[in-house]
């Protein structure tokens, strides 16, 4: 078997674990984190983290705030060494949030990277956000909009 085809298997994987992740599930993805202290997560819900500790902790917290979900992959790029490599996706999920019965639907573009550690491959950084629509007013269209100041106007 190749790297190659390592990388793919933990791609897979690293999706299906994302999907038990949506249904407030972390334990999936949590177990294919790297556990040496560089590691790092930036998401959504909270500032960006660095240490297995800390990752394990946000983790546990974002996954807490999901229920019934599901999530598909669109990759947009992957680029490739023996012993790293990073993937850009688009992951359209679709999941209960915080403590709503609705599900809502939402769009993220993810960052992750994958390193060697010995014969596996394993998670040492991700990160997540919901900019996945052009806007003139870059990152403060979101401040603008929730403050009422502009309403959010796609390009």
């Amino acid at each position: 078997m190749t790297t190659q085809d390592n990388l793919d298997g933990m791609i897979d994987v690293y999706h299906v674990a994302a999907d038990e992740f949506s249904r407030g599930d972390p334990k999936p993805v949590k177990a294919l984190f790297s556990e040496r202290e560089d590691v790092t997560l930036a998401n959504p819900f909270g500032p960006a983290v660095r240490g297995s500790e800390e990752v394990s902790g946000a983790l546990d917290y974002a996954s807490s705030r999901f229920r019934d979900g599901n999530v598909s992959f669109e990759r947009i790029a992957i680029y490739a060494s023996p012993d790293l490599a990073t993937i850009l996706e688009l992951e359209r999920w679709n999941a209960k949030v915080g403590g709503s019965e609705d599900l809502a639907p939402f769009d993220l573009r993810v960052t992750s990277t994958f390193r060697r550690e010995g014969n596996a491959w394993k998670l040492v950084h991700r990160h997540a956000d919901p900019i996945t629509t052009r806007d003139a007013r870059g990152p403060f269209a979101r401040v603008l909009a929730t403050a009422g100041a502009m309403p959010v106007t796609k390009l």
